[in-house]
């Protein structure tokens, strides 16, 4: 979807501290062997800081540097991977009451890790749609040092981490102008990441932690024995996005400065998008996010933040955000920076 008039107005982050992999091999947490080949460096960990909480601070690091008050902002969304606090509750009212406290709707995006994305193309129409409010209000939040989840092994294509990640959406202007936005899916590879799990009751009910390793490993014998369709290339439906939104910014990957992908390990991360997209080391991000691990939602507009302020792009260089969700589903966002960081100057 091509968008016109439309910015991200202000970005902020939560980040907590980061666990280096090779304390978490010393410590029986993560293989020596998967260390080494996912090129992991670091993950990101916070011991006991609520999911929610994570997204209220960069929320508010956000609207400050976004110059809007609480009264321009007509709707905040909110996505998760993982489970925000008491079952039944609304993460989202909680983080609108400690935001901008204003009777406007508060919305969940249940998109996985695409759920950041998502929301600014839902953000975006809302804006286009709706002439009543100036902005919009976009945060995500995970903490995974829970029970039941083992964020060095869950999964051989990545190490969770933990962050929170926001942006003010805005018709008035800001860092950066969106110039296209979207996403396209094929739900005929949602069986990667439910095998042969039962639907009902779910497992988190019974106990069951969080593996997709082992749902991976199920889906193989699955194929081997003619239980299940052939995998597809889903590195496709990348490229495949990424395409159709730069040609709607009116631009070739030639005129891409940087791109802000997933924090996937080395492998995954090349199998699905560098290679895919034919990504040059210098227009990636490995040497950032190969220290945070990979955040859910956030990973995106984390390294969004971190190429603005470090002056890696400065105003007139397009940057293309690229991410995956479970369904499978590939999203793209493209955007121009329009004014420099304030630490970069």
């Amino acid at each position: 979807m091509r968008t016109e008039n439309l910015y991200l107005a202000g970005i902020g982050s939560h980040l907590p501290p980061l666990y280096p992999a090779e304390r978490a091999v010393e410590e029986g947490l993560y293989d020596e062997e998967s260390r080494q080949a996912s090129g992991m460096r670091s993950a990101a960990v916070s011991e006991s800081t609520p999911a929610p909480d994570m997204a209220i601070d960069a929320a508010r690091a956000a609207l400050s540097a976004s110059g809007h008050g609480p009264d321009d902002i007509g709707i905040l969304l909110h996505s998760y991977t993982h489970h925000q606090g008491p079952d039944g509750w609304s993460a989202v009212h909680y983080i609108l009451n400690n935001t901008v406290d204003r009777p406007v709707p508060a919305v969940e995006i249940k998109q996985g890790c695409l759920g950041m994305l998502a929301s600014v193309e839902v953000a975006a129409n809302r804006l286009i749609a709706n002439p009543t409010h100036d902005a919009a209000l976009i945060t995500t939040g995970d903490n995974y040092s829970t029970p039941g989840v083992e964020r060095w092994r869950s999964s051989s294509l990545f190490v969770l981490a933990d962050a929170g990640s926001a942006v003010v959406l805005s018709r008035r202007g800001g860092f950066a102008e969106l110039l296209a936005v979207g996403s396209l899916s094929d739900s005929s590879m949602e069986i990667l990441h439910r095998a042969g799990e039962e639907l009902f009751p779910p497992g988190v009910t019974r106990g069951r932690g969080l593996n997709f390793g082992e749902r991976a490993q199920k889906v193989r014998e699955q194929w081997a024995a003619g239980q299940a369709p052939p995998i597809k290339n889903f590195g496709d439906k990348v490229a495949e996005i990424a395409e159709r939104t730069l040609k709607e910014a009116d631009l070739t990957f030639d005129q891409v400065a940087r791109v802000c992908h997933v924090g996937f390990g080395r492998p995954a991360l090349e199998a699905m998008f560098l290679l895919p997209l034919d990504v040059d080391e210098d227009k990636a991000l490995w040497e950032y996010v190969n220290t945070i691990g990979h955040t859910g939602a956030a990973d995106l507009f984390l390294g969004l933040e971190h190429v603005w302020r470090t002056g890696q792009v400065g105003p007139g260089d397009h940057v293309l955000l690229i991410g995956a969700s479970t369904g499978m589903e590939a999203g793209a966002a493209v955007v121009r920076i329009t004014e420099s960081a304030p630490e970069a100057e």
